[in-house]
């Protein structure tokens, strides 16, 4: 049955087409070949000048220099963790501001260390931390590894992102006053003086005493 139809497809070929069943299929595969070369050159190449267009159209919009924005307190800073596209993104180590913007990858929303953004998180990355009780910027009681591990840290943001401000430290509580003495505790001068002369004067009688005794012996 297959014999029979291949017999009847290379007598077809050659009423129709006046050529050989082999020179037919060279000529089919031949012409399928040149179309694959043009498609390739042609087609990859408008390809190969599109992506780069694509690409630079995506780099044609660089970074808003960074905002300098002095003192501001750790509330303030959390308004810049990158959920408003109109705000940098700013995030602090030691209580120094850096702007991340530009690894918003890293930093913004989504990214691995996202929780870090609007913080200032010196302890958890010196403990390489993730828990929100270490998102901090208190690194009180921390290893040697651990500050070593927070002072590499430090280096990198210094030598890789702008620094635009600063934590306000909270002003220390006045001291209360202490309380005054009592004044019974101390007696005043005014009570003093009164002493002293109730003193004098019962000391009077007895000087007195003695001189009219001694006049009297006088007199004797």
């Amino acid at each position: 049955m297959a014999v029979e139809l291949l017999e009847t497809l290379k007598e077809s070929i050659t009423a129709y087409t006046g050529l050989s069943p082999t020179t037919f299929f060279t000529v089919v595969a031949l012409g399928l070949a040149i179309y694959y070369v043009f498609s390739v050159m042609f087609g990859g190449s408008s390809d190969h000048h599109v992506q780069p267009r694509s690409s630079s159209f995506e780099e044609s919009e660089p970074l808003p220099p960074p905002v300098q924005l002095g003192e501001v307190t750790e509330e303030e800073l959390k308004a810049y963790d990158g959920n408003d596209p109109k705000k940098p993104l700013l995030m602090a180590i030691k209580g120094q501001i850096y702007d991340v913007s530009q690894s918003r990858m890293f930093y913004g929303p989504g990214g691995p260390y996202a929780l870090f953004a609007g913080k200032d998180a010196s302890r958890a990355l010196a403990k390489m931390s993730f828990d929100e009780k270490d998102l901090t910027g208190d690194i009180s009681g921390l290893g040697m590894f651990e500050m070593d591990a927070l002072r590499d840290w430090e280096y990198k943001f210094m030598s890789k992102y702008a620094k635009v401000g600063t934590i306000k430290t909270p002003e220390p509580a006045a001291p209360e006053p202490e309380p005054a003495e009592s004044s019974a505790a101390q007696p005043t001068d005014t009570a003093v003086a009164a002493d002293h002369h109730n003193k004098v004067t019962e000391d009077a009688p007895s000087e007195n005493v003695s001189t009219v005794t001694s006049e009297a012996n006088k007199e004797e």
